[in-house]
């Protein structure tokens, strides 16, 4: 297997390509507009909102929670998650300056 050279990338060029790796999921986005459309923390019922198994909404609120897209709490065998609020606008923050950083010459004059 390739070396990816991810060190030879800035470290917030590589946060910003992990971000979007992450949100490159049907699923996961899913599960993201659940969250906020529910607004509140929740757990089980994601299955039945999903409509994937178990194990497999398991691996993908692993992944949102690793980034930190999402936080969770675990009691016994309860887990429930919601959206992160502070890494949510830092989220934002981030993309929204990424695609701010273009700035079109003339909107009616590009270059190709």
């Amino acid at each position: 297997m390739g070396v990816t050279k991810s060190d030879i990338f800035t470290e917030k060029q590589n946060h910003l390509a992990d971000l979007a790796k992450v949100l490159g999921h049907p699923a996961r986005i899913a599960i993201l507009q659940h969250l906020i459309k529910v607004n509140a923390c929740i757990g089980g019922d994601l299955v039945n909102e999903i409509g994937l198994a178990q194990p497999t909404i398991s691996q993908h609120l692993k992944e949102l929670k690793r980034v930190g897209i999402i936080q969770g709490t675990i009691e016994g065998t309860s887990v429930c998650y919601c959206i992160d609020p502070k890494n949510w606008a830092a989220i934002q923050t981030l993309f929204k300056t990424f695609f701010d950083d273009f700035k079109p010459i003339n909107q009616t004059d590009l270059c190709c």
